[in-house]
């Protein structure tokens, strides 16, 4: 969606907002296991995954994913610090157990990246424009298909 130039910033302001929650709730449940499944890294990561994913296709600008993506990573450092009362959310792994911590470290990031680089889906959609070294198959008048030597990718 085309977002007019007031309005970029409020949606600025949602994607960091957003990210930021989800972020601090990744943070916070990546530690969560059932038996020896890691259940809350791999829900943290669908979360911020599909938030990241959700703006990607949403927004045509790539600024307010990448927003969003900065914000997780910003909220997942503070997060990961001892806190004023020497409290830890993201705990060292003890010897022998898996390091949930530094996966979730990062994963997160490695999400964001996937995410915010991919290739702009509105231009994987388009073909090429008919123009020379094109040729149109079909009846005379032109009502064919445009060939060329490159892929259309339709959904």
């Amino acid at each position: 969606m085309r977002v007019s130039w007031p309005n970029r910033i409020a949606v600025g302001a949602l994607a960091v907002a957003a990210g930021a929650v989800f972020g601090v709730a990744g943070t916070i449940a990546h530690a969560y296991t059932a038996g020896p499944l890691p259940v809350g890294l791999v829900l943290a990561l669908v979360g911020c995954g599909a938030l990241l994913v959700a703006l990607r296709l949403l927004v045509e600008a790539r600024w307010v994913t990448w927003a969003a993506g900065f914000a997780m990573i910003a909220l997942l450092a503070v997060y990961s610090g001892t806190g004023p009362g020497g409290s830890v959310v993201v705990p060292q792994s003890a010897p022998g157990e898996f390091p949930l911590g530094l996966v979730w470290s990062y994963a997160l990031p490695g999400v964001v990246l996937l995410v915010a680089a991919w290739p702009d889906p509105a231009r994987l959609r388009t073909g090429p424009a008919a123009g020379p070294g094109t040729r149109r198959t079909g009846d005379a008048a032109g009502s064919g298909d445009v060939q060329s030597g490159t892929r259309r990718i339709d959904p």
